[in-house]
């Protein structure tokens, strides 16, 4: 009689992650193998997003879906179990349908770019989450960073992290490649 194979850590950690249950309004990810819970987004960071959901929505040279607090499977780094990050906005081509059907953790095949306002936790958004995106291979990653008062664009990802970055100080734009072909403007972050 064969014996079933005995878990491992990382199937623990990853089917105890998958059993949360956060509160409303809370989200939970697992993020470079470390559970990390956060509470509901203040009124500025809401405000950030959706000045960048806007210009982009009505600018964007292809027509672009959107998803808010998409939950993404992502390649994990060694041993770690995959990444499951929830960005505070998810874009892919309006063409491709991409989130019409897709379970509440999807992969990230077809994105296009993922955005991260700063919140209670600086240096996942900063540091952990873009090596994670950075190793799905999404092309392009957009940082508004409260705390340094400035927004970056991450591109062309490769080894786990992202060979360019373009950083704009709050008021001066940042231009978006395509298939988005536009300067996002930031004055309003000020």
């Amino acid at each position: 009689m064969a014996h079933e194979p005995m878990p491992t850590q990382t199937d623990i950690l990853l089917e105890g992650f998958l059993a949360l249950d956060t509160p409303t309004g809370f989200r939970a990810e697992l993020i470079e193998g470390e559970i990390v819970v956060t509470p509901p987004p203040d009124g500025d960071h809401e405000d950030y997003l959706s000045t960048v959901f806007k210009q982009v929505l009505r600018k964007s040279a292809t027509p672009m879906d959107l998803s808010g607090h998409k939950g993404l499977v992502l390649s994990g780094s060694g041993a770690l179990p995959a990444d499951h990050v929830i960005p505070d906005a998810t874009f892919a081509p309006e063409a491709l349908r991409l989130f019409r059907g897709a379970p509440p953790w999807m992969p990230s095949d077809g994105v296009t770019m993922v955005v991260e306002v700063t919140s209670s936790k600086p240096a996942k958004d900063r540091v952990a989450k873009r090596h994670g995106y950075a190793r799905a291979g999404i092309p392009l990653h957009l940082l508004v960073d409260r705390g340094k008062s400035a927004t970056t664009l991450f591109s062309e990802p490769e080894g786990g992290d992202y060979l360019t970055r373009h950083t704009a100080l709050f008021g001066k734009p940042l231009p978006l490649p395509a298939p988005f072909s536009f300067d996002l403007e930031t004055g309003d972050f000020l």
